[in-house]
């Protein structure tokens, strides 16, 4: 077997690929919202604890 068969994967490749790039792109952006979401949660808290001085 070599690279262009295991890529192709009898046709299905595209597919296979596919699926496999939306799902990491999903991934990436569901990480990057967590990211921001906490620094955003921490930016809050730390205003609040500031208020209350």
């Amino acid at each position: 077997m070599n690279w262009a068969e295991f890529f192709y994967m009898g046709g299905r490749g595209v597919y296979v690929w596919g699926a496999y790039g939306v799902t990491f792109l999903v991934f990436a952006i569901e990480i990057a919202l967590v990211r921001h979401k906490r620094r955003i949660t921490l930016q809050q808290v730390r205003e609040l604890r500031e208020a209350g001085e």
